[in-house]
């Protein structure tokens, strides 16, 4: 994956999440739920490391968002 860039940790409440799973379908559904409470990067497709087992995906968060009900 890409270095992480300082502007999407740049204030308290931003985050970058790498994510590991066995397959898309898992790295998808967790991207989703993240999403469902905080603003959140939509992901279009994972990566796949030569030599490691699974999937990547990285999205970012803003979590000074209030809870989604």
């Amino acid at each position: 994956m890409e270095a992480i860039n300082e502007v999407h940790v740049a204030e308290s409440g931003l985050i970058v999440v790498d994510v590991a799973a066995a397959d898309d379908q898992t790295a998808f559904a967790f991207q989703e739920a993240l999403a469902a409470m905080w603003a959140a990067t939509s992901v279009e497709r994972t990566t796949r490391d030569p030599g490691q087992p699974g999937v990547r995906l990285r999205c970012y968060l803003d979590m000074r968002q209030p809870l989604s009900p």
